[in-house]
């Protein structure tokens, strides 16, 4: 079997995102036939080498499992929480296989989540140059004027976690409910922790609500804590909008089911 990085290996394991997997190498926490590893260019075969994490070895590759899970407010969007509080992994209890969300909802947001074991699609998708449409619906206390909307629209300066400040690109806004606390649909390609909390405040409002709604071709439909798996064709569009076509049908699980969920759908993956 050809040679892949060690980083690839351990995501397809379903140890850790790609990400994730760098910083264990970097960390000297990733062993190859018993040597440590620390440099992130190197390779192994996953066939015959043995690669130990934090000294457990790995089993080989996982089935890949993709959901899409509705958050409810009040769950973290971790694996784990030195706070304790409930995580998104509460509510995937059962499912075969190790899953993490794909990027993250607030603690007070709720809606779409991407959960998978597939590292290198989610390394994708995480990649701000990947440009997948997020949309959200978003309540606002009090009324955005017209001239606010349009500053959303073409971009404002917000701050990050790490107090730099940074400029929004260009974003979809349209109003779905007009009242003295509006409610619009917002549509990023980028996303930042807070982001639209932090734009409408940069507008002089306060966000009451956030909900995501569809996240690239994926739509949420199902209800809140609950899951469902991805169809093969959803799997597709999603690996198409990160930038490859390429679906590995033998790695796809076609096991994985809501609790409650049982709406005729699509083959899942």
């Amino acid at each position: 079997m050809p040679l892949e990085r060690l980083q690839k290996i351990i995501a397809a394991a379903g140890v850790a995102s790609r990400r994730k997997a760098e910083e264990l190498i970097a960390s000297g926490l990733v062993q190859v036939n018993g040597q440590v590893v620390t440099e992130l260019g190197s390779k192994a075969d996953p066939e015959t080498d043995h690669v130990r994490v934090n000294g457990k070895l790995l089993q080989g590759a996982q089935r890949h499992v993709y959901l899409l899970l509705n958050k409810p407010k009040g769950y973290v969007t971790t694996a784990n929480d030195p706070e304790k509080r409930a995580t998104v992994m509460d509510l995937v209890r059962g499912v075969k296989g190790r899953v993490y969300p794909v990027g993250r909802l607030d603690y007070a947001s709720e809606g779409l989540l991407l959960m998978t074991n597939d590292g290198d699609l989610a390394h994708r998708l995480m990649k701000a140059a990947s440009h997948v449409p997020k949309t959200y619906v978003v309540k606002v206390a009090g009324t955005p004027k017209e001239e606010a909307i349009a500053r959303l629209r073409a971009g404002v300066s917000i701050a990050t976690d790490d107090g730099k400040r940074v400029r929004t690109g260009p974003a979809g806004v349209r109003v779905v409910k007009e009242g003295a606390n509006p409610w619009y649909e917002i549509t990023l390609i980028e996303g930042r922790n807070r982001q639209i909390r932090r734009m409408f405040e940069a507008v002089g409002h306060h966000v009451e609500k956030i909900k995501r709604v569809r996240y690239g071709p994926l739509t949420l439909d199902v209800p809140p804590g609950e899951f469902r798996p991805l169809t093969l064709k959803e799997v597709a569009r999603l690996n198409s909008a990160s930038g490859t076509g390429a679906v590995n049908h033998p790695k796809h699980s076609s096991k994985q089911h809501s609790k409650h969920h049982s709406k005729k759908r699509e083959r899942p993956a």
